[in-house]
């Protein structure tokens, strides 16, 4: 008798991660790896985040929190917003989640129906749309491209003139660094009111921006705000993210948390209460994707990369390789193999224009930074 299995899991694969595992078998070989594909900084969390971890194994059972998270942690949190954004957010809002990944399927879970319609942008995150889909929600993708700034606009919405019942907004995005401008912001966020459409706020790469300061939508309307360690403050294999609910949503998210999770990580919620002190050493860090932009910036389109997305914030290139190839997966796994600069193909990012593009990111060492570049102009001579 053959057993049944769900189909929520055939949902397309997270393709980055192939092409780190590629990378990986190279490296094993013998060979050397630039890695321009991994979207995560190359530094680990801050000195005394690091430390207060210690300090905790020592003095600390490290048993469950609360499933909202330690209050502490929240009230840092909440801090974080009013010295940051001049924003006032209780903490009672706030919630700590397993990395930005466990919020989205919180949040996703507690603001949409099994049928309902959630716009996001393409190119964008491919685990938005494919979360969305393994819970029977459905992703309606908005392609956006150079015109609008590789953002959503209300324009664009109100000429698509379709159902929404949410929108996710990222600023900076993922893979174009693309950003929402604050007047932006305030237009989706009031057509979504006006709509009643569910805004999520993708703001997990504040913190990484360059020509200008990124907008929260923290304590706009019904807007659900996501945020995560992973990346400015360099946490990423603590898994832990945050939220900043609207009151509606608090109860069921709980409940939700309750039962999905238990509670966030005990260890790398004492790690990040400390890591608010730590912004010295992470804005070191930030100067340091800023110079590596500029070299990407200023040497890539001598090699032919000449169509660049914005890369306004986050740590990436998105570039149109359409010159060379309509297949980025095959173009990128020829890179690796004679330049050994890996990166991420397009498709994962857009099912519709991504076998013209690829992904690169700068989070890594400069020297990393000038040699690709140096690699790259010697390879499409």
């Amino acid at each position: 008798m053959t057993l049944k299995a769900a189909g929520r899991g055939l949902i397309p694969p997270f393709i980055v991660m192939d092409v780190m595992r590629a990378a990986a078998e190279r490296a094993a070989a013998g060979h050397d790896v630039l890695h321009l594909e991994v979207g995560q900084p190359s530094t680990g969390a801050p000195r005394k985040a690091v430390e207060a971890a210690k300090r905790a194994l020592d003095a600390d059972p490290l048993g469950y929190t609360l499933a909202f998270g330690l209050d502490r942690l929240r009230e840092r949190i909440a801090e974080h917003y009013r010295a940051s954004y001049q924003v006032a957010v209780d903490p009672a809002n706030v919630v700590v989640t397993t990395g930005s990944s466990g919020a989205f399927v919180l949040s996703f879970l507690a603001a949409f129906e099994a049928g309902d319609r959630v716009g996001l942008a393409s190119p964008g995150y491919p685990a938005y749309r494919n979360i969305l889909a393994s819970i029977g929600v459905e992703p309606v993708l908005i392609p956006v491209g150079p015109a609008s700034g590789f953002q959503p606009t209300v324009d664009i919405l109100k000429a698509r003139g379709e159902r929404l019942d949410g929108l996710i907004l990222a600023s900076p995005s993922n893979p174009t660094g693309s950003m929402v401008s604050p007047t932006a912001l305030a237009a989706l966020s009031d057509w979504c009111t006006a709509e009643g459409v569910r805004l999520i706020s993708d703001e997990i790469y504040h913190g990484l921006t360059y020509e200008q300061t990124a907008a929260t939508a923290a304590g706009r309307g019904g807007a659900v705000v996501i945020n995560s360690f992973s990346k400015y403050f360099s946490m990423t294999g603590w898994r832990l993210g945050w939220m900043v609910l609207p009151d509606d949503l608090l109860r069921s998210v709980e409940c939700l948390g309750q039962n999905l999770f238990i509670s966030p990580p005990t260890l790398s919620q004492h790690a990040a209460i400390a890591v608010f002190d730590c912004l010295d050493e992470l804005d070191a860090n930030v100067a340091r994707y800023a110079r590596n932009r500029e070299i990407l910036l200023a040497e890539l389109p001598s090699a032919g990369f000449e169509r660049l997305a914005p890369a306004d914030g986050a740590f990436y290139l998105y570039a149109d390789v359409s010159r060379w190839t309509d297949n980025s997966l095959a173009f990128c796994r020829r890179m690796l193999e004679e330049t050994g600069v890996a990166c991420t193909p397009g498709v994962d990012f857009d099912p519709f224009e991504g076998h013209r593009h690829l992904r690169l990111s700068f989070a890594g060492a400069t020297e990393d930074m000038i040699e690709a570049a140096r690699r790259l102009k010697a390879w499409r001579k």
